[in-house]
């Protein structure tokens, strides 16, 4: 320090390093904090924890309690690019919660309680590659739009879950996927899935614990696997009559008929009026001739 107690130039610059070194070591209670990199793993931890440093690239918070993540909190994790939330009791309602981490490429959500996946679920995700949401046995609906903006994603696990149904243009539009578990979901195999399950058997993705992806209902389609049921399911679809189609046939061919037969009773009266007509005419030309 000089004579004149202000301190030296030289002095500053440490000052400044050991606040930013002090800041750069923080690390949030009972976690272990390396470069770049906070780790929580089974920490009982019942919040999203406090005190991250900003510049924290990886978080794994695996194996904890807790239930809501703070977009807030998130936004200020900018450089964040994987996040590592399984086996937690996350659910609800995800929407925009990581608006503030743009940069995130691998995220892990399975073995949570998610119940739902909207468009504005991961819409701002628009680097990521990696999505893992298995093991959440409340997940029964993905929008068909969910991933609209997730154009880099190339792996995409959805095993184990309480989808019964997902639309083939949710995954279909996904040009760089290569992965899609789909294992052990209760996929309900109607007419509706039909396109779905020809999309699987024409696609060049990889389908892990294949033979696991099988029908749940309905019941005579139990257990069958995704590809031996689309021959047929198409039989059943687009060859076969159900009864409602019958019934519909029915009342096309008795509509049809009763028209017939009514155009051509109006025909037959139209045909005799006109021959009556005509015959008058022909009588009163000849009384005409008759009298002249």
């Amino acid at each position: 320090m000089s004579p004149s107690g202000r301190p030296q130039p030289l002095s500053l610059v440490f000052l400044l390093g050991v606040g930013m070194a002090s800041e750069r070591i923080s690390c949030p209670s009972g976690c272990s904090c390396q470069y770049l990199e906070v780790n929580c793993t089974g920490q009982q931890l019942q919040e999203f924890p406090a005190a991250i440093p900003l510049d924290t690239r990886q978080l794994i918070l695996a194996a904890n309690n807790v239930s809501y993540l703070p977009a807030v909190e998130l936004s200020f994790l900018a450089d964040l690019v994987y996040l590592d939330c399984r086996k937690n009791l996350l659910g609800d309602d995800l929407d925009f919660t990581f608006i503030g981490v743009s940069k995130l490429v691998y995220l892990d959500l399975s073995f949570n309680n998610l119940t739902q996946v909207t468009f504005s679920t991961f819409s701002h995700l628009l680097s990521l590659v990696v999505l893992k949401i298995s093991d959440n046995p409340n997940l029964v609906s993905i929008e068909k739009d969910a991933f609209a903006n997730n154009t880099w994603l190339r792996h995409l696990d959805l095993s184990r879950t309480g989808l019964t149904f997902l639309d083939t243009s949710t995954v279909r539009d996904l040009p760089d996927l290569r992965f899609l578990g789909l294992s052990d979901n209760l996929w309900h195999c109607n007419c509706s899935f039909l396109d779905f399950i020809t999309w699987m058997t024409e696609s060049n993705i990889y389908f892990p614990d294949a033979d696991n992806i099988t029908c749940y209902t309905p019941e005579g389609l139990r257990a069958l696997q995704m590809p031996a049921v689309e021959a047929e399911l198409r039989f059943s679809c687009l060859a076969q009559l159900h009864k409602q189609d019958y019934i519909f046939l029915c009342l096309v061919g008795f509509c049809i008929f009763f028209a017939g037969t009514v155009a051509a009773w109006l025909s037959g009266i139209c045909a005799v009026i006109y021959e009556v007509h005509t015959s008058k005419g022909e009588e009163e030309e000849e009384e005409e001739d008759t009298v002249t």
